[in-house]
């Protein structure tokens, strides 16, 4: 999955010299949580949150009449409150990269770059949602089987050939280490077959090719149970 398929590419920007007031209100008129801030040739020099406004903005609680509010929000600068030079990715990469950036990081989204420099688009963490949910095929329902295996090859073949004999269709295959046991977490997602009877005999011939961690959906009960 590249960054570039999932990407917003009509982004709203600021330049360094945008009011803070404006910033504010493009961030509650587009509805969106943060804005990249880009120079005269389009290249990204800062990013601004949501949270960077509430944060430079006064509070409530101030003293300042209405008037000396307004000046002050008119005369602070996106370049007075933005994180410089942000942490990007480029369109080519995946969005694996980008969701492990973002975790690091502890940020929310990615300004995405050409190699000059220049914005192409922007990766928030709903973007990276969206693509799990459809790497996984959650919306199709079914069944997810999570078996565990030898870390070795041909492991998975057993698991095909009780898939191919049951006649059942994969919706998506996700594999995790299991730790340093030599051993590898396997999740199945199976479309939901004709009948439940047919699913539990699936899932009782999978677990007899592999230790079942656990199943979700339809006709599970056998596996919860085991």
């Amino acid at each position: 999955m590249l960054v570039q398929n999932w990407m917003t590419t009509d982004v709203v920007s600021v330049t360094p010299e945008t009011s803070l007031l404006k910033v504010g209100k493009l961030l509650k008129d587009h509805n969106i949580r943060r804005l990249p801030v880009l120079d005269d040739k389009g290249h990204v020099v800062g990013i601004i949150s949501d949270r960077d406004v509430r944060d430079a903005s006064p509070s409530k609680a101030t003293t300042l009449d209405m008037y000396e509010m307004h000046y002050l929000l008119a005369e602070l600068k996106a370049k007075n409150i933005m994180t410089a030079n942000p942490v990007t990715i480029s369109p080519a990469e995946t969005v694996e990269k980008a969701a492990m950036l973002m975790l690091d990081h502890k940020i929310g989204g990615l300004p995405v770059v050409e190699e000059s420099g220049r914005l192409v688009g922007i990766l928030s963490d709903q973007d990276v949602f969206k693509a799990l949910v459809d790497i996984t095929g959650a919306r199709l329902g079914g069944i997810q089987v999570g078996v565990e295996l030898p870390d070795a090859p041909g492991t998975m073949r057993p698991i095909f050939d009780t898939l191919r004999a049951h006649n059942a269709r994969l919706l998506s295959v996700l594999t995790a280490s299991s730790g340093d046991d030599g051993m590898r977490q396997v999740f199945l997602r199976i479309r939901q077959m004709a009948s439940p009877e047919a699913e539990k005999a699936l899932l009782e011939a999978i677990g007899k090719q592999a230790h079942v961690l656990y199943c979700a959906g339809r006709g599970c009960r056998p596996c919860r149970d085991a």
